[in-house]
């Protein structure tokens, strides 16, 4: 099968453990693209927070794509527009942040400069904010605060005290919002039917790609519904267990290029 299509994420896969994208992993991308593969950084990131790999690897010379906010945001980076965005309905908000309330955790969203996080901290409320490198605006009562259109609520806490918030609301919105961990310290509130790969079926018509042609790298979660898609789905060597069960391929870690790794193997 000949991979049009590269799709990648990002944390614990394309950057290694100092969140950065290696050379091996950069070339390989570059090289793909050179010879006509397009690539889709997908991520459970603001924009901003992937903008400068974008630049990097030059996916606007050769018309690549960002998937941020687990797909709840495409944007194309050959002319800088928003193909397609999904709000995070805000009559749920209010009774969310009131579930949230009885425990320990963060909860977070973003606008188009900054983030907000309401006045609970532990130890993951700053990992975004130094993720993104940019400013976190803490707030006494974050309802009110978000006047704003969202795509999405960032949950951080502790693993355990997160897998307890996720079975409360998996039971109470069923069918009404998707929720699933991109860290085990983060957990993502989504609109109902986003993630990875309903966005990837949606954006492939677009550009003439069938998922047959697609290769997908992921290591958490939010990665597993994309890898379950693309025609052929890698999972890190570093990634969960469960990801690694529905994969095609299991690559090395993000820390030994297992992205250009796979790519020198199966698609240049």
């Amino acid at each position: 099968m000949e991979y049009k299509l590269i799709a990648v994420d990002l944390d614990g896969t394309l950057t290694n453990s100092k969140k950065e994208v290696s050379p091996r992993n950069r070339y390989a991308l570059l090289e793909a693209q050179a010879k006509g593969k397009k690539v889709i950084i997908t991520s459970g990131r603001h924009p901003m927070g992937v903008k400068d790999i974008a630049e990097d690897l030059m996916l606007g010379r050769y018309g690549g794509f960002i998937m941020a906010f687990n797909g709840g945001k495409i944007i194309d980076c050959q002319t800088g527009q928003t193909v397609e965005s999904k709000l995070f309905p805000l009559e749920y908000l209010s009774d969310v942040v009131s579930v949230l309330s009885d425990f320990n955790v963060t909860v977070m969203t973003f606008d188009d400069k900054k983030i907000y996080a309401n006045n609970k901290v532990n130890d993951y409320t700053n990992v975004e904010s130094e993720i993104l490198k940019t400013d976190m605006l803490v707030v006494d009562d974050f309802v009110s605060a978000v006047k704003f259109d969202i795509n999405k609520l960032l949950i951080a806490g502790e693993p355990d005290e997160l897998d307890t918030c996720r079975t409360l609301l998996k039971k109470r919105y069923d069918g009404l919002l998707d929720m699933y961990k991109s860290a085990p310290y983060f957990l993502e509130i989504m609109p109902f039917g986003v993630s990875k790969g309903s966005a990837l079926a949606r954006l492939l018509p677009k550009i003439g790609v069938e998922r047959e042609e697609v290769i997908a790298f992921g290591d958490n979660y939010n990665d597993m519904t994309m890898i379950g898609y693309a025609g052929m789905g890698v999972a890190m060597s570093n990634g969960e267990d469960e990801v690694k069960k529905i994969a095609s391929y299991i690559c090395e870690s993000n820390d030994d290029d297992g992205v250009a790794k796979t790519i020198e193997k199966f698609v240049l």
